[in-house]
């Protein structure tokens, strides 16, 4: 599917410009994020990848939005993004930061297919992904605390989330949960949980972001892995869901 090449360009570099996130960007940087955009509108229309597809939607609600994300993760760092969808916040990561390797989970295989040929099409290869749960990959004694970084958008409740997280975070490292609204209330939650997992809240980053005269919030939860993870965890996510700890 065709897009408008000046008026994307034109979009991706106003908004990141706007909201202080241009030295993120290059003409190469943009030029791959226009061949997503396209890729990802044609195989949107074959299966549902996305409810948005207006590309100035697009350039906010996927690219931009990954974009405070991608400058807090420190250099070279090794990343897990837990129920990464269509590639999101994966894809833009990969992009914006060359540095940092990503490994995308998601338990649908035609969304792990996507990333896959997303990754081949524009030429990265500081991205893998696999089709698994991510409480099996945290028994896996090859990934199990084996990540810098693990990453989650619109995935699931706080509660629920730092079970599928910390087992695959390093002593050392750091969960960092992409939230809406509701941020406060999740910690809340979560907060027996995080401690018997072996992690620590801290800060985190209240994030506003710009667009068309309106403010989003985008808080940024953050979770420091300071002791490892009980061996027993994660469990069955059934058992998960029906009791967060």
């Amino acid at each position: 599917m065709s897009v408008d090449r000046n008026a994307f360009f034109s979009e991706m570099n106003a908004c990141f410009s706007e909201n202080g996130y241009a030295s993120l960007l290059s003409k190469t940087k943009n030029e791959k994020f226009l061949l997503l955009t396209e890729h990802l509108l044609a195989e949107n229309e074959k299966y549902n990848l996305t409810a948005i597809t207006d590309p100035s939607e697009i350039v906010f609600r996927h690219y931009l939005d990954c974009a405070p994300l991608a400058r807090l993760l420190p250099q070279g760092a090794k990343v897990i993004d837990i129920g990464c969808g269509a590639g999101f916040p994966t894809l833009p990561l990969a992009l914006l930061r060359e540095d940092i390797t990503v490994f995308a989970v998601d338990s649908t295989e035609k969304k792990v297919n996507f990333v896959k040929g997303c990754a081949e099409r524009l030429g990265l290869t500081n991205v893998t992904a696999r089709a698994a749960r991510a409480e099996d990959l945290g028994h896996d004694a090859s990934l199990r605390e084996g990540f810098d970084i693990a990453v989650s958008r619109a995935v699931a409740a706080m509660k629920i989330l730092v079970e599928l997280c910390l087992p695959l975070v390093r002593v050392g490292g750091q969960m960092i949960a992409m939230k809406g609204k509701n941020a406060l209330f999740e910690v809340r939650e979560a907060k027996r949980g995080i401690s018997l997992l072996g992690g620590k809240l801290t800060e985190g980053e209240d994030i506003a972001l710009k667009y068309k005269g309106e403010v989003f919030e985008r808080p940024l939860l953050t979770v420091e892995k300071i002791s490892h993870t009980p061996t027993m965890y994660p469990r069955a996510y059934a058992q998960i869901s029906k009791k967060p700890l």
